[in-house]
């Protein structure tokens, strides 16, 4: 993983036809507060469930994060 979990988020903003990832992309993009640097599971996972705008789901973050990690 040579970026961020947030950096590899971004290709996933301002689709057109909008989907689950798209949404959470555009939603984390929009809230200053979230972990732009990490890439740790428990980190990122934590903050999302706890302080994360409703559009960033848990099971959306989890299925975004299988795909970061297999990068």
């Amino acid at each position: 993983m040579d970026r961020s979990f947030y950096q590899f988020a971004l290709k996933y903003r301002g689709k057109m036809d909008a989907d689950d990832f798209s949404h959470f992309a555009d939603s984390m993009f929009l809230d200053h507060s979230f972990p732009k640097s990490s890439s740790d599971f428990d980190q990122l996972s934590k903050y999302v469930e706890e302080k994360a705008h409703p559009v960033m789901k848990a099971s959306v973050f989890d299925e975004m994060w299988e795909e970061y990690a297999g990068e």
